[in-house]
């Protein structure tokens, strides 16, 4: 039997079948080159290690669950300039994340703060992190259903456990019933344990009669700005650009 043979189940054996997908190209690289044997190995081996790193990256994107491939590269900073890109792309180099800190996004509605939200987390995907994108109205119903079956604690799991969630649209609509105390147990659980981004259409000091009681904002609302960058953005929608702006966000004559 050639030895080609018997390396294929030997590689299946040890979990090292990715390696077969360059392993004939860098054999003819070694003959036509006189390859030392370890540059022959470090070479297929870092062919494989791009492949791990390459698949797992495809899994953290998949479980992030973005609703859109959103890049920083894709946002136009000129359109608003009032939105503060140089602290954007501080943030963008994810060091929050190994600090555990948060960000809040907010501003009017269309001014692309989902897309800042998403491109971050898409930045902190490719740094290595577990991230969580959801908008604020299906983790509550996610929730919600999780009572109604006895799989709260191990639903509740689903947003506390990344290395950064995303909360998208918080405030769109009044939170009733458990919703005030869903929000609160996720920011107590991840508080100073992981990175949460929250973007809403309602400046911060409106985010607390969300609540509907004022010792469980206050609870849940000192955790989250502990360690928490604030981005306030202001200009015109993306998506109705020629809508007439606030009288305090119109360009001086």
């Amino acid at each position: 039997m050639h030895p080609h043979d018997e390396l294929i189940p030997l590689l299946k054996k040890l979990r090292l079948s990715g390696v077969l997908q360059s392993l004939d190209l860098r054999i003819r690289q070694a003959s036509d080159d006189n390859l030392a044997a370890s540059e022959f190995l470090l070479r297929l081996l870092c062919d494989e290690a791009e492949r791990r790193d390459g698949k797992q990256l495809q899994q953290r994107l998949a479980r992030a669950n973005f609703e859109h491939h959103k890049a920083l590269e894709d946002f136009d900073f000129s359109f608003n300039p009032k939105i503060p890109k140089a602290k954007i792309l501080e943030l963008a180099t994810c060091a929050f994340v190994s600090r555990k800190e948060n960000i809040a996004i907010v501003g009017q509605a269309g001014l692309g703060k989902s897309h800042l939200a998403q491109a971050i987390g898409h930045r902190s995907c490719l740094a290595g992190y577990a991230v969580l994108y959801t908008g604020a109205k299906d983790m509550f119903n996610t929730l919600r259903a999780a009572r109604a079956d006895d799989s709260y604690e191990r639903k509740l799991l689903k947003f506390t456990m990344p290395e950064l969630l995303i909360i998208d649209d918080l405030g769109l609509l009044p939170l009733r019933a458990e919703e005030p105390l869903d929000l609160y147990e996720i920011i107590r659980h991840r508080y100073e344990h992981a990175s949460t981004i929250i973007t809403s259409n309602r400046d911060l000091d409106e985010w607390y009669p969300l609540f509907r009681d004022d010792l469980l904002a206050s609870a849940a609302l000192d955790r989250f700005l502990h360690h928490c960058s604030t981005l306030t953005c202001t200009g015109r929608s993306f998506r109705n650009p020629n809508a007439k702006l606030p009288t305090n966000l119109e360009p001086a004559p």
